[in-house]
């Protein structure tokens, strides 16, 4: 049956405590799904989880751990039953730094929480996926995916990655049923982009939004309902895709 309907499904959604993850979280859970929101930050997350009711699971979980992707599948499925449904949304972003004043551990750190995290999480996700019967993996990219961008080499390098590795993933898993697209958002309001503190830096990036063919930012929803319908039978026929949500910017 096609449709955005997910009643019977199982869906993990990392960096769930907030922005596009939580509002992801919430479409899932309202579209049919079990919810189970996997996040770093307890307090947030957990309070998301309570919003969305019985249907839904926090864990405590650092995406660069295998280990702790280990934990996620098995208490997910012990909850809720076998998975079918993979958002790999957590990452990092850092104000901009010009090459030669990036350091290796900077660098290694953000293609630990950006890329690696993807790995292990598709890694982790295929066993359960094949006793789901099928699935779906939709990662979170980035425009910094698709086009470069100045002062941002490991930001840039890990999402490229993520892009690739869709790709592949979606020739590797193809036999098993599981389907594996990246998305890519532009600017999006969320705490990534909008930090408590900053408000000089955020007000340059409103006047950069106010330029763009549609002249905002994007909302987490914006991005959720793109994730929800990649993540549907209303995709069934869409595997190894990047899609772009991004208002314009990289026309």
């Amino acid at each position: 049956m096609s449709g955005n309907g997910l009643a019977g499904k199982v869906a993990i959604v990392t960096g769930g405590a907030s922005g596009i993850g939580a509002s992801a979280a919430r479409l899932f859970a309202a579209a049919g799904a079990a919810v189970v929101l996997a996040d770093i930050n307890r307090t947030d997350g957990a309070q998301v989880a309570d919003e969305i009711g019985a249907g839904a699971l926090f864990v405590q979980h650092d995406v660069r751990l295998a280990s702790d992707w280990d934990a996620l599948f098995e208490k997910a499925e012990h909850k809720f039953g076998p998975v079918s449904i993979l958002i790999n949304n957590a990452g990092i972003a850092v104000a901009p730094v010009s090459l030669e004043d990036v350091s290796e551990a900077d660098y290694r750190h953000m293609i630990e929480v950006n890329q690696i995290s993807c790995f292990l999480g598709m890694r982790a996700a295929v066993p359960s996926m094949r006793r789901a019967g099928g699935g779906a993996i939709v990662n979170v990219s980035s425009v910094a995916g698709l086009k470069a961008e100045r002062g941002a080499i490991a930001y840039t390098a890990s999402k490229f990655a993520v892009t690739g590795m869709t790709k592949v993933a979606a020739l590797d898993l193809a036999k098993d049923g599981i389907r594996v697209n990246s998305v890519h958002p532009g600017l999006v309001e969320t705490p990534m982009v909008r930090p408590a503190e900053g408000a000089e830096a955020f007000d340059a990036i409103m006047q950069f939004a106010a330029g763009l063919p549609i002249p905002r930012l994007g909302q987490p929803e914006d991005i959720a309902n793109l994730i929800l319908f990649l993540a549907s039978d209303s995709a069934s026929f869409l595997t190894g895709g990047a899609y772009l949500a991004d208002g314009g910017w990289t026309l």
